[in-house]
């Protein structure tokens, strides 16, 4: 129950059919004891009578009432209720027995009841769970742990033999690496534990080698090994990491071995460094630094320190963490003698407290929760423990109910509930409160009676991990049934806008696709099943809005029409699954991006069958890492963006990169470029380049810089409307990533103008901008949207990188869950935001206003309605009114199409001798059908300098005074109107002629050939023969089968 429900049952008083007389004997019909409270029973009215009553006639004083007056007050003013009633509800009130309460005393009961109610319905909420289902992993050795990053959204799961398994957020397998490259020492070599230090990117690893790894998140390399902590006396069992979330500096790693020691390094610097470099410290070939523990425990280093103890006496600790709330480590072991330990320091002291539980028969695991305060301990004697953390001496309560040892427990914590998990493979969900077993799951896992389980809870997601041995099988909670309206089924993955249509389109998870009204949010078609049962990952229309691609994670791209049927699958993952993350669709080509360094082009003048397969692309591989996004500027420029922050900028005609951009290294070139700064001068540039024959050089030098964030490219976007760019020198590229940082970029100076955090701690964003490029919309992980004003944003360039954000105009939480898809159009002059996420739910809102509205909701819209329309200026209007009739201008002819099968035929008829064109070439080529069009005498809409004018600002719009018109002389019919208008004889008139029957006029039958041109009938005849030859290979194909 939320606090939504809990005040509608405030408001709705009494129930039905429930009468004052009822009310006030404390009917019970149905046995709740919980309604016949009387503070249950009051209505809105009745609080608003009581208010009145506690009012007093002097302005900001209230009034107190005794026991007595309260009574006869309240009997008076509602009219109902017991004298017994009020005086319970007085008693209730008055907790420190004063013998008065006033107004403010009795709605901070009400509202505490409401808050208490509500918590105890939130635990007695029983989840529901999809059927069981075991990943697809590839590990050869049993699991020893899972963890997930929120920097990345990814789950990492590492086995016994070192393999690190990294798992997209959908929970596919996308990469399997070795840790170590040493092969010969896997043989003797076991993964004990893994934990995450994500304040700095890193993951450490401990092995039965007495040594700790830790290895860099973010290098371009494979996770290459940063530190190796060596000298341990034994072998590390098991870890943990904490860092403080007000100041990341401050962080403790945590580690228990198989000796009973617990040791900790306590690092006061974490984001500069975790080590420093003694004198004794060397690199290996690899870069690995080496620390000797004994280094720390002398305290050579300054940015850490170490604590331990000894209490547990020899036997292997079995688990351990920090509680930050009790400023402790709890650890614990098999022995039921010091079973659990927790062990703190005072002020200063370096040398720890400790206390410690006897626990009969010892225990496997434990939990701790934090709001409640409470050890929550897997019993090898069958029971689960709850135990105050201040009393060691018995517990606070004891679960009943398995009948084999306990293994894992976990706090679903949002809940206020238990998982507990035993040896005979029987899942439990406990109520704390109540402790009682409110569900009991026991679903068909392993038979094998020796396994090694681990046992990992994913709230955030509502995903629950249980491994046996090297099997991982994923247990996923149903989303709840809530008020919250859901436009699909499945997460949506994807959201595009036609603007021909005025419809929205998207996809989902379960391969479905759906149509929509904007005006009116009316659902109008579905297509199920699209890719079987994978993923719709994404979507792209073509230039004329009349194909739709869908690309899958089963390595295809299918071309669709808006009636359902699939013209043309392109095998981009050549027969396997890949991870497409964005088709961009252009003139001549598709390109493909999203698994792989190199992007994936399909030529659509080609498409003469209807598998076909991807085609080479001639500027090679130039990323080091995956590319996930890519954007097109007319004419010719291309823009990819890879998984380490690298945009490489293309010459889509010749299909060759000429320049990188990284946010990193423009600083680097600054420091490294001071020695040689008098070339620089010499060869006249204003700002440094990165030409890609010095990009060796520059990556190994950057991976020596210390990033904070993650600098994924997820989106670029291209500011068209900006073709003045050459002259005002500003931005024209906008990228986003995994950091929640938005930076602009002016490609003709191969500079990074402007960068600043737009979502702050919320890992990966997204975006999109409008077509007058005006409004900048970003969303994150959380569901929350934020738009931006960026019209005069970085018109300019100068020298140093600006970092103040543009203007906000508003941010909010449309969604639930990581938005996952952007797209902003425009409907009778309103900007709009369409915005999908894995919520399952599509909303649409204004910019300027601030409701919203979910597709598939019960209720039709009317957006012209309810949307208002902001003032703006005439001149920015009318300047809008051109961008728009130019955009109704087809970018490409029926002929043109690139997925028009038939047109591409009679294209390639044409131009079989065609040539790939230089740049020159193409200026000339552009400047001679301006001058064309000129001559013909278009409309001027289709000059260049109107086009220009229209897509920029005020800034751009030349204002003068009006001419004077010259004298005009009066027409004749003005001067002497009677003259003019005079009646004229018949004789002047020329009779008319007699108007023949029809049967006599029409000579010849109708033939259409009189009034069309040779060359329209002609093609119009060869498209129905290709149509009955290709009806006709279809209907011999299906007999085929047939037989």
């Amino acid at each position: 129950m939320s606090y939504q429900n809990a005040t509608s049952e405030l408001t709705l008083g009494s129930r039905p059919g429930l009468n004052n007389l009822q009310r006030a004997e404390g009917a019970t019909e149905d046995g709740d004891y919980g309604w016949a409270l009387l503070e249950n029973q009051l209505s809105v009215e009745d609080f608003v009578k009581i208010q009145s009553a506690f009012e007093s006639p002097e302005p900001r004083q209230t009034i107190s009432m005794s026991r007595e007056q309260f009574v006869q007050r309240m009997k008076e003013i509602i009219g109902w209720g017991t004298k017994k009633d009020y005086q319970e509800l007085f008693d209730k009130v008055d907790v420190a027995r004063d013998g008065f309460i006033n107004w403010d005393m009795l709605t901070s009961f009400m509202l505490l009841a409401l808050y208490e109610k509500d918590e105890q319905a939130k635990a007695t909420v029983v989840p529901q769970w999809k059927t069981l289902e075991f990943l697809p992993v590839k590990h050869k050795d049993t699991i020893q742990k899972i963890i997930f990053l929120k920097s990345s959204s990814r789950y990492l799961t590492i086995s016994k033999e070192g393999l690190l398994g990294i798992w997209g957020e959908n929970l596919k397998l996308q990469k399997l690496h070795p840790i170590t490259s040493d092969v010969t020492k896997l043989k003797h070599l076991w993964v004990t534990s893994m934990v995450s230090l994500e304040n700095v990117n890193k993951i450490a690893v401990a092995f039965t080698s007495k040594e700790i790894c830790f290895y860099d998140l973010l290098s371009k390399e494979e996770f290459p090994c940063q530190y190796k902590l060596q000298g341990l006396k034994a072998t590390p069992f098991c870890m943990d990491y904490w860092y403080n979330p007000l100041d990341a500096n401050e962080s403790l790693l945590t580690f228990g071995d198989i000796t009973g020691k617990v040791q900790a390094i306590s690092f006061t610097t974490a984001l500069i460094s975790l080590f420093e470099r003694p004198a004794t410290a060397h690199e290996d070939e690899d870069g690995t630094m080496t620390i000797h523990w004994g280094d720390l425990l002398s305290g050579d280093h300054k940015c850490c320190f170490t604590l331990e103890h000894t209490l547990h006496q020899g036997d292997w600790v079995r688990q351990v963490s920090y509680a930050a709330s009790l400023d402790a480590i709890i650890s614990s072991t098999t022995s039921n003698i010091n079973s659990v330990v927790l062990a703190w320091r005072e002020k200063s002291k370096r040398h720890l407290k400790m206390t410690s539980f006897n626990i009969a028969q010892g225990i496997h695991a434990f939990d701790y929760h934090s709001q409640l305060n409470l050890i929550a301990t897997a019993g090898i004697d069958n029971k689960v423990c709850l135990w105050n953390p201040y009393v060691v001496s018995k517990p606070t309560g004891i679960l009943w109910g398995h009948s084999a040892s306990v293994i894992a427990v976990q706090f679903f914590a949002e809940r206020k509930q238990l998982f507990s998990f035993s040896k005979d493979k029987v899942l439990r969900l406990w109520d704390i409160q109540h402790q009682l077993s409110i569900q009991r799951i026991a679903c068909s896992f392993p038979r094998s009676q020796d396994f090694r389980c681990l046992f990992h809870f994913d709230e955030s997601h509502g995903c629950l991990f249980i491994s046996f041995n090297n099997q991982l099988a994923l247990l996923a909670m149903k989303r709840e049934a809530s008020k919250r309206v859901k436009s699909h089924e499945r997460a949506v993955t994807c959201v595009l806008y036609s603007s021909i249509l005025k419809q929205v389109i998207s996809s989902d998870t379960g391969s479905t696709v759906s149509f929509w009204m904007i005006d009116t949010g009316q659902k109008i078609k579905q297509f199920t099943g699209c890719h079987g049962n994978a993923e719709i990952s994404t979507m792209a229309l073509d230039a004329n809005e009349t194909r739709l691609l869908t690309g899958s994670t089963d390595g295809t791209v299918k071309i669709w029409d808006f009636n359902g049927y699939c013209h043309h699958t392109l095998n981009v993952g050549q027969d396997g699954a890949v991870d497409i993350s964005q088709i961009l669709v252009l003139k001549k080509t598709i390109l493909v991006t999203g698994w792989e360094r190199t992007i994936t082009v399909f030529r659509p003048q080609n498409f003469n069958q209807f598998f076909i397969q991807p085609e080479e692309w001639k500027g090679g591989i130039r990323h080091h890492d995956d590319i996930l996004c890519a954007a097109f500027l007319p004419p010719q420029t291309l823009a990819t963006g890879s998984y380490d922050g690298e945009i490489v900028l293309w010459n889509n005609s010749t299909e060759n990169a000429h320049h990188v951009l990284h946010p990193d290294y423009q600083r680097l070139l600054k420091s490294n470029l001071d020695i040689e700064s008098h070339k620089l001068l010499s060869a006249g540039r204003s700002s440094p380049t990165i030409p890609l024959k010095d990009q060796t050089t520059l990556r190994t030098s950057s991976s020596e810089i210390d990033t904070e964030g993650n600098n994924a490219v997820m989106r670029l976007c291209f500011l068209e409307s900006r073709k003045n760019i050459a002259v005002a020198e500003g931005a024209n590229l906008v990228s986003c990533g995994g950091s929640g940082y938005v930076r602009f970029w002016d490609t003709s100076k191969k500079q990074l103008l402007a960068e600043f955090l737009a979502h702050t701690g919320a890992g990966s964003i997204t975006m999109s901008t409008d077509k007058l490029n005006r409004y900048l919309v970003t969303g994150d992980l959380d569901g929350w949207l934020k738009i931006w004003n960026i019209e005069e944003y970085c018109c300019n360039s100068s020298k140093n990188k600006v970092t103040q954000p543009p203007t906000l105009i508003r941010s909010f939480q449309p969604h639930e869950d990581r938005i996952s898809c952007l797209e902003m159009c425009e409907l009778s002059g309103r900007s709009l935001i369409i915005s999908s996420s894995a919520d399952r739910s599509i909303s649409v809102t204004d910019v300027c206003c601030s409701g919203t509205w979910i597709f598939g909701q019960a209720k039709h819209w009317q957006i012209k309605n309810y949307i208002s329309l902001p003032e703006r200026d005439t001149n920015l209007m009318e300047s809008e009114i051109q961008e728009k009739s130019l955009r109704k201008t087809p970018l490409l002819s029926k002929e043109e199409s690139c997925l028009d099968p038939m047109g591409h035929y009679l294209l390639d008829q044409k131009n079989k001798d065609s040539i790939v064109l230089s740049s020159e070439d193409i200026n000339l080529s552009m400047k001679y059908k301006e001058r064309n069009i000129y001559k013909k005498k278009t409309q001027k809409i289709h000059n260049y300098e109107v086009i220009r004018k229209a897509s920029s600002a005020f800034r751009s719009l030349s204002i003068g005074a009006l001419k004077e018109l010259p004298e005009v002389n009066k027409p004749t019919f003005l001067l002497d109107h009677e003259e003019y208008f005079k009646e004229d004889t018949e004789e002047n008139y020329s009779p008319m002629p007699e108007i023949l029957p029809l049967s006599e006029n029409l000579r010849a039958v109708f033939d259409e050939k009189n009034l069309f041109p040779k060359e329209i009938l002609d093609r119009e005849q060869r498209a129905k023969q290709l149509c009955q030859e290709t009806s006709s290979e279809v209907k011999i194909k299906r007999n085929k089968k047939h037989l």
